[in-house]
């Protein structure tokens, strides 16, 4: 009896438990029995959940904005250091210019002339000198070039067309180096075969390979294997054809046509010292056709028939003239007697050019010899050199440094007149990015401009969203 009372008192109290709890919830009746919180307690933990989460949200926005801020440096830094690798670049790309041939071609589809890395010099008279006036060459004309600069250092009817005769093949050279593989094999056409005059009397059907026929076209000046080189370069003599004068535009020799690869007379062939002094410095860029032009005499092999055969250079300078070393002679009757010549002395290479020159061999020495005596080359500013300061509304002004090293050929008196002049082209609006034009530096001779080369920006300038310049 008793323990079926207090098992009874004891379900009361339990029933009663959960209706209160029921009632009230779970966490204010917990409290309750815990002695309870007044009133202000719980203000003061609301308060505290309160701060805490302020404060959480305030670390949280604190690493936000740190993270943009680090994202923010980052650019900036990668800004710089892109900025540094731009002058660099610029560095390297002036050392590098023009020392690499044009891309290589596939086998495989049609073959294209490429541009050069640099665009041929642009035609400009040369500084004047009264030394150069007193050289009384017998060309009807005549140009003296620095091959590093393109710097004309002496003319004589310098843009008067002519018969250029076998110093077309020059050209030919230039593109059979450039489109062809030295050692892909080549077969002697019957066409190639029949052509005639100064030749390497191929046969028919005869194999050797396409550095074999450049070498006898341009120290035997083989006239047959110049055809044979433009049928296996382009297919067709005309293909090829069509390629020379493409790339002649490229090189900047507008006062040229060709109408055959090897110089054989037609009135609609002809070309200018000038642009063949283009054309010659562009193909001393390639190292096999330098290494060519400057052989006294050498032996090519045939493949079919197994047979050499003993080549000697048309070029007599190179036996005359110590520091000769290149490019090429050509004779008809309509070009009279030509020479395209190279020479290098004390690291400077220079190349003449004369035209329809009874005394061809003597002119082009006492070109080389003057242009070596009385010119040099002057350096103006490295690449990456600053030259000024671009203006901007806002700011002191951004640093604008040159793309590449400015370097001029020019006779030694005019030399003490040189001056560089800094000319802003862009308007100055924003934004700025780094390594944008905004000018060039022009280079004067007295009253003559020389050259101008592009200012680029240092860094770049814009404006955050408050319109404030950074």
């Amino acid at each position: 009896m008793f323990k079926a009372t207090r098992t009874l008192a004891v379900g009361s109290v339990f029933l009663c438990l959960i209706g209160f709890l029921t009632a009230v919830g779970p966490s204010s009746a917990f409290a309750a029995a815990a002695g309870g919180f007044p009133p202000t307690s719980l203000r003061q933990e609301s308060q505290r959940v309160s701060r805490q989460g302020s404060r959480q949200a305030s670390l949280q926005e604190s690493q936000r904005v740190s993270r943009q801020g680090s994202r923010q440096a980052s650019l900036q830094e990668s800004q710089r250091v892109s900025r540094q690798g731009s002058r660099q670049v610029s560095l390297q790309e002036s050392q590098r210019v023009s020392r690499q041939g044009s891309r290589q071609v596939s086998s495989q589809g049609p073959r294209r002339v490429s541009p050069p890395q640099r665009p041929g010099a642009s035609p400009k008279p040369a500084v004047s000198s009264q030394a150069a006036d007193s050289l009384r060459l017998s060309a009807d004309a005549a140009v003296l070039m620095d091959a590093e600069t393109g710097d004309v250092l002496y003319a004589k009817n310098a843009h008067k067309r002519r018969a250029p005769a076998s110093t077309t093949k020059i050209m030919t050279a230039i593109l059979g180096l450039e489109l062809g593989k030295p050692e892909e094999i080549v077969t002697v056409s019957a066409k190639a075969a029949q052509v005639g005059e100064a030749t390497l009397h191929l046969d028919p059907g005869e194999k050797l390979t396409l550095y074999e026929l450049i070498t006898g076209a341009l120290l035997k000046s083989g006239n047959d294997a110049c055809v044979a080189i433009a049928e296996q370069i382009a297919g067709s003599e005309g293909e090829f054809v069509r390629l020379m004068n493409e790339k002649a535009l490229l090189l900047g020799a507008t006062d040229t046509h060709f109408t055959n690869p090897n110089g054989l007379p037609d009135k609609n062939h002809y070309s200018s010292a000038y642009d063949l002094a283009l054309m010659a410095r562009y193909g001393l860029r390639i190292p096999a056709f330098a290494a060519i032009t400057r052989l006294k005499e050498t032996e090519i092999h045939f493949l079919q028939p197994d047979v050499s055969m003993d080549l000697r250079n048309t070029n007599k300078l190179l036996w005359s003239y110590p520091y000769a070393d290149g490019v090429k002679t050509g004779t008809t009757n309509a070009a009279g007697k030509c020479l395209v010549a190279s020479a290098t002395k004390g690291g400077r290479r220079l190349v003449a050019v004369v035209l329809n020159a009874p005394d061809r061999f003597g002119d082009a020495r006492k070109l080389l010899e003057w242009g070596f005596e009385r010119t040099e080359t002057t350096t103006l500013a490295r690449a990456g050199q600053i030259m000024g300061d671009y203006p901007l509304p806002g700011t002191t002004g951004v640093p604008a440094f040159v793309a590449h090293t400015v370097r001029v050929s020019l006779s030694r008196e005019a030399a003490g007149r040189l001056s560089a002049r800094v000319v802003w082209d862009r308007p100055p609006r924003l934004p700025l990015q780094a390594g944008e034009e905004v000018g060039r530096c022009e280079v004067w001779a007295g009253e003559q401009k020389l050259t101008s080369v592009p200012l680029l920006s240092e860094r770049a300038v814009s404006k955050d969203w408050l319109g404030r310049i950074r």
